[in-house]
């Protein structure tokens, strides 16, 4: 995730050419205080290819308080695997927004994936200790909720981020802050990854019901 990669090959077919160029010409947006409101779009001239190949599959991630310090955001593409059952019409693309916190404590963690007809159901820090993650990073289509930053810069080259520890592609708009604090927090995410994670309490199961 951290450094620029060329598009897949075996995105080369004619049906999908037209919308593989559109992508690669666009990165999202997301100005500090929309969050949760429409991304924007912005041309740029590359975008940071993912390290790992994502289900297509979406899933849920809330959670009653977040509290970062070192943050960053930018945008960037998500790709599947070549033929994935879950690429519909989008070319095996996902188009998201990655927001990176070098240490990161969340109370009420919740995350759940709908895999039809039932939920994959994972809670833990509800208790007196919170879930802790260190460089952790989501891929999200959505990010919801009531949030607030210290010393925000916005309009960075996404290359350059630092405080986060992820940096994004050259000529990609970003923005980074030394803290962020997000209450009621709800995401729509494709991809999560983390060089440590804690989870206090933790339960897994199958739900009728998602987060």
């Amino acid at each position: 995730m951290s450094t620029p990669e060329s598009m897949p090959e075996e995105i080369t077919t004619p049906s999908r050419r037209g919308r593989v160029r559109l992508r690669r010409a666009a990165v999202l947006a997301v100005p500090a205080g929309l969050l949760g409101a429409t991304m924007m779009v912005l041309t740029a001239q590359g975008v940071l290819a993912a390290q790992l190949s994502i289900s297509g599959m979406p899933f849920t991630v809330t959670a009653d308080k977040l509290e970062g310090e070192g943050f960053q955001q930018y945008g960037k593409l998500d790709s599947m695997i070549d033929g994935s059952p879950n690429a519909g019409n989008t070319g095996g693309q996902v188009l998201v927004v990655v927001s990176a916190i070098k240490k990161a404590k969340l109370t009420n963690l919740c995350q759940s994936v709908d895999l039809g007809g039932t939920n994959l159901l994972i809670r833990a820090g509800r208790g007196s200790t919170k879930v802790e993650a260190t460089t952790l990073a989501t891929d999200s289509t959505i990010v919801q909720g009531d949030a607030s930053f210290g010393n925000i810069e916005i309009g960075n080259d996404a290359s350059t981020l630092t405080k986060g520890g992820v940096p994004g592609a050259p000529g990609v708009f970003g923005q980074q802050a030394d803290t962020v604090t997000i209450n009621n927090l709800r995401q729509t995410n494709y991809a999560t990854t983390a060089a440590t994670f804690t989870l206090p309490g933790l339960t897994l199961s199958f739900s009728d019901n998602g987060c």
